[in-house]
């Protein structure tokens, strides 16, 4: 009877044991769950491994060109100096895909900025096909395939509409050499819609933001697959836009106007048409877009964050860096590497692991996939061979094609009838010193 008491007395003990024992993980449990949630204190790099960032813009391709003339045989991308972007710090930052801009001088609209265009977007493939960390993709599947294969991908987008030269055939060559997003203006008008910029005094118009041809461009754009950009261009352009567009837009480097009430940020009544639209607005962390000032830290960068969330949903949310465009960057996101340090601040806030998956990637994903879904509903419809009218486009390099004037001193007598002007015109091309 002792040795049956004893026993059960010692069942007891084990049972109170074992009731110990998962009381108190489950206690901790609770606890951990609460750290990730509230305090932050997840393992970030887990996160970010897990969903690595899509970054919606980065300059590099005109740092290559100013600083080295885009000759990649001087430099090594795996470690650059003077620059906040290189290879070892897209990995210290988990950054998996990389929106590469295609950036010309608004200078080069009236002149050369087709060939500076393709000149663009040689150095960005050269750069994406020589260093094999680097995989050029140009659908979303290639994109995803690209993570699986432990690739860093690289997309490419062209920032500004006077690339294209109001050439619809020249936008499809674009399309055809890889580009899949085009920004509509930069810090210029174009003769079919209209920047949020008054630097250059081109092609004003009064009530008229986005042109009939305009209009053209954004259907060409949805025809072919290409993600509309309306970072840089006007509240009313970016209205018609929404408007008009049948696939999801972005704002690949913008940040909220409520918080920082800078021209360049999107406005609440455009956030809200974006969120009609089911677009994406990558949030910018320039200093004097994040914080109006000179100087920023994470938490302003953070607050822009919250806003858009509190107003239209995380899911409409996504980053956008603008490295190597923008020139001064807040303390602690001085470079690409940083960006698990926004992460973090993001938790310390209450984001949940969802809310960041998307913020990171899953909500450009989700707006590619439907960019590409519109593509193949519209397959049937054949390329656009609207022209722009000449008086819109007028410029001292836009020539007018016609048969010589057999007599003009400058045309050559013994050519046949049928040969084509080209009148020589001064001053057609610009040498790129730096970013307006």
């Amino acid at each position: 009877m002792r040795v049956l008491r004893s026993d059960m007395s010692s069942w007891k003990r084990g049972k109170r044991a074992s009731h110990s024992f998962w009381k108190q993980s489950i206690e901790a449990l609770v606890v951990f769950s609460l750290c990730v949630k509230i305090s932050g204190c997840s393992d970030v790099d887990e996160l970010m491994s897990t969903y690595p960032l899509i970054d919606g813009h980065n300059d590099l391709a005109l740092q290559l060109r100013i600083r080295h003339n885009n000759c990649l045989s001087q430099v090594d991308l795996h470690n650059l100096s003077k620059v906040s972007t290189d290879i070892s710090r897209f990995k210290a930052g988990h950054v998996q895909t990389q929106m590469f801009a295609v950036y010309v001088l608004c200078g080069a609209q009236q002149k050369d900025a087709v060939r500076l265009t393709l000149e663009q977007i040689d150095v960005v493939r050269r750069m994406c096909t020589e260093y094999q960390e680097f995989e050029l993709v140009t659908s979303v599947q290639e994109l995803k395939d690209s993570k699986d294969n432990g690739k860093i991908a690289c997309l490419i987008s062209i920032e500004g509409g006077h690339s294209i030269d109001s050439s619809l055939p020249a936008l499809r060559m674009f399309y055809q050499l890889g580009v899949r997003s085009m920004g509509l203006t930069h810090s210029c008008n174009t003769p079919w819609a209209e920047s949020s910029s008054n630097f250059y005094p081109v092609y004003k118009r009064e009530n008229n933001s986005l042109t009939s041809f305009g209009k053209v461009v954004v259907e060409e754009m949805n025809r072919l697959g290409m993600i509309v950009d309306l970072s840089h261009t006007s509240w009313n352009t970016s209205s018609a836009v929404l408007s008009h567009s049948k696939a999801p837009v972005i704002f690949s480097h913008s940040s909220s106007y409520s918080i920082c009430n800078h021209s360049r940020n999107v406005p609440d009544n455009l956030l809200l048409e974006l969120k009609k639209n089911q677009g994406l607005i990558m949030v910018n962390l320039h200093n004097t877009f994040v914080s109006c000032r000179d100087e920023a830290n994470i938490s302003h960068v953070a607050d822009h964050f919250d806003y858009i969330r509190k107003l239209i949903g995380a899911e409409s949310i996504g980053i956008g860096g603008d490295y190597e465009g923008a020139t001064s960057f807040p303390h602690g996101l001085e470079d690409v590497s940083k960006y698990p340090a926004l992460i973090q601040e993001l938790l310390r806030r209450n984001w949940t692991e969802n809310e960041l998956a998307g913020v990171l990637r899953n909500n450009f994903l989700r707006v590619f996939e439907q960019v590409e879904r519109v593509r193949d509903q519209l397959s049937s419809k054949l390329p656009s061979e609207v022209q722009i009218p000449f008086e819109e486009a007028h410029n001292p390099c836009r020539l007018i094609l016609k048969r010589p004037d057999p007599r003009s001193p400058s045309s050559d007598q013994s050519s046949g009838a049928e040969e084509i002007a080209v009148e020589p015109h001064q001053s057609c091309a610009v040498l790129p010193s730096g970013r307006e």
